[in-house]
């Protein structure tokens, strides 16, 4: 048998982690790795958080699945929690970003063709560089041929418009609009952040043409960026959101949140999942929610958060030929890079024993669990250091 029996559409690495502590991982040879790629913005609370890790056992222990036949208080709790705590009046909870980005998109499109709506507005207005999942809507919906080659035909209702451009986005809106979806911050694209001017700006391009504006925080939401969602920061709401990743702590768990008008078309039959809200992920998500969802959380990160940009900002300026700037919100952090950003990243984590994670333009992303302190900064900053000082760009 030439195949493996890991469908091989990961080039995986020779790291192979066996066990995790707080915010190290450790190999299955002993090796450990400080981990600031934190599963892609996912293990917020790191990797032995007491309180998840209880709930999650006392849950497995009491009840794991019973399907979406029968009522949900368990869901009914989280649901309310995030709607307490958000723009939301409704939720519909998933198993992963991509599906939660899925039942965004169908709720959008859904809203015009309610009964009230206009029927003909099925197209979403998206922005180069996104990653939206790898679902066909979702690559469908972004503009990267990479992730379209061996699929074609791509789904059809989506139109792109330049990152950070409004005008843009304002020339393609037609009849056929049925509105916007954007990350706020771009995590594989690069760690962009949305200038104030093109989100509000999108804002006011929806409710000047009744379009929905919808907020894929899928990287950026949970506390990532010092404000439970990242839409916080413009002084904006969306009408519609995916948020999963870091919600679930490590077990997979997404969500479709939305106003009660932005809802109107998912009524009974409209969608639905088998795992989705199980009561498993249900305790996940509500011992996150305990953990990061109050003032003092929040403040921590985003204190941490400027300490480690500002240190970042004074580090780079030692290495002018590596690296250009660093941006993002919080502890969602990317420092561009004047050379490819990958070969870089392999060298941190097989020689420097630190994880990052690569992006696009350029971009290493910079994202610790939530609960890192002072030693884990300290400890990044050392393997940082000691991997620009050896490091030969290959390019």
């Amino acid at each position: 048998m030439s195949i493996s029996p890991l469908m091989p559409v990961y080039p995986r690495c020779g790291v192979r982690p066996v066990k995790g502590e707080h915010c190290h991982l450790i190999d299955e040879d002993g090796t450990r790795y400080l981990d600031f790629a934190s599963g892609i913005a996912v293990n917020l609370l790191g990797h032995s958080h007491s309180g998840l890790i209880g709930a999650i056992q006392k849950q497995a222990e009491t009840l794991m699945h019973v399907s979406n036949l029968y009522g949900s208080p368990q869901g009914e709790e989280l649901a309310q929690r995030l709607v307490d705590k958000t723009f939301a009046d409704t939720v519909f909870f998933t198993n992963s970003g991509a599906e939660a980005v899925e039942a965004a998109i169908k709720a959008a499109r859904a809203y015009h063709q309610h009964e009230d709506g206009d029927a003909d507005r099925t197209e979403l207005i998206t922005f180069t560089n996104a990653f939206h999942g790898r679902t066909m809507a979702t690559i469908s919906a972004s503009n990267q041929e990479k992730m379209h080659k061996g699929f074609l035909p791509l789904l059809a209702g989506f139109q792109y418009a330049e990152f950070d451009n409004l005008e843009h986005a304002k020339s393609l809106v037609s009849e056929k609009t049925a509105g916007f979806l954007v990350e706020p911050i771009q995590g594989e694209g690069g760690i962009r952040p949305g200038s104030e001017e093109f989100i509000r700006g999108l804002r006011q391009l929806a409710d000047e043409n009744d379009l929905m504006l919808v907020f894929d925080e899928v990287q950026s939401g949970v506390a990532r960026t010092g404000k439970l969602y990242a839409y916080e920061h413009y002084g904006i709401e969306p009408d519609i959101m995916a948020t999963a990743k870091g919600i679930g702590g490590g077990f997979p768990l997404g969500a479709c949140l939305a106003t009660e008008k932005a809802a109107r078309g998912m009524g009974f039959g409209a969608h639905g999942s088998t795992y989705g809200g199980n009561p498993l992920a249900m305790a996940a998500g509500m011992a996150v929610m305990d953990a990061v969802a109050n003032d003092e959380f929040l403040a921590e990160v985003t204190e941490k958060g400027e300490r480690l940009r500002t240190r970042l900002e004074q580090f780079i300026g030692n290495y002018p030929e590596l690296f250009e700037l660093v941006r993002g919100k919080g502890l969602m952090l990317g420092i561009k890079m004047k050379v490819e950003s990958r070969p870089f990243f392999v060298h941190l984590r097989d020689n420097h024993q630190l994880l990052t994670v690569a992006a696009g333009d350029n971009t290493l992303r910079v994202l610790p669990p939530l609960v890192a302190g002072d030693a884990e900064f300290d400890e990044f900053f050392e393997k940082l250091s000691d991997g620009a000082a050896s490091y030969i760009p290959t390019s």
